[in-house]
């Protein structure tokens, strides 16, 4: 029996081009353009597969996964993304990822990421997995645990450049609630400024870098 997959990506064109290459080995069954659509669509379709980018508006691919792993989805998540950092992969793997690769090589190694998830195995690209396992070894220093969900929707809009005023009429709330907020994420972090903010949110997979 084919498997039923939903794709996340907001590149329109990467989109279409992975969806004929899903066609081959499973049934298409949502295509979605950011995170917030994802978790929506797999509450409602209940895929066996999801095949998601990290950095997507509203909320990244790795919230999206949070999400519904606190919902109990059964839902097995691969990510197709840009993102060669072994700090990114490694995240993605303890938050309960089970196939991790590389946009630059999905040609080949989709379809055998899918396969092999299907068969109940991990899929980790071999382009960074030495990495990943060396970094995975040392122990999680734990600050995307840290974070709450407003902390990293705040930082996700910092990271975009809007102002103090913009994100407290966007979220609903004061602009001294928004700058409590952004002082915690400092803190917590262990940075000091809204330049190293962004960095750490490019490196989460939050915005495009």
């Amino acid at each position: 029996m084919r498997p039923r997959i939903i794709l996340a990506d907001d590149h329109v064109m990467v989109a279409e081009a992975l969806g004929r290459l899903i066609d081959e080995v499973a049934d298409l069954v949502g295509r979605v353009a950011d995170g917030q659509q994802l978790v929506e669509q797999a509450r409602r379709l209940k895929p066996d597969i999801i095949v998601s980018d990290i950095t997507m508006p509203v909320m990244s691919g790795l919230d999206a996964l949070r999400q519904l792993k606190s919902e109990q989805s059964s839902a097995r998540f691969i990510f197709l993304t840009v993102h060669t950092e072994a700090s990114v992969a490694t995240e993605a793997m303890r938050a309960g990822a089970c196939g991790y690769l590389l946009k630059a090589a999905a040609g080949e190694e989709l379809l055998e990421a899918i396969r092999a998830v299907m068969a109940g195995r991990i899929y980790l690209t071999p382009h960074i997995t030495g990495d990943v396992l060396r970094t995975i070894s040392l122990p999680a220093d734990g600050q995307e645990h840290r974070l709450t969900p407003r902390q990293r929707e705040i930082l996700r809009l910092v990271a975009q450049g809007k102002r103090m005023k913009e994100i407290a009429a966007e979220l609903k709330i004061s602009v001294r609630t928004v700058e409590d907020h952004k002082s915690q994420l400092l803190h917590v972090l262990g940075v000091k400024s809204t330049a190293d903010l962004i960095r750490y949110a490019v490196k989460q997979g939050l915005i495009s870098d």
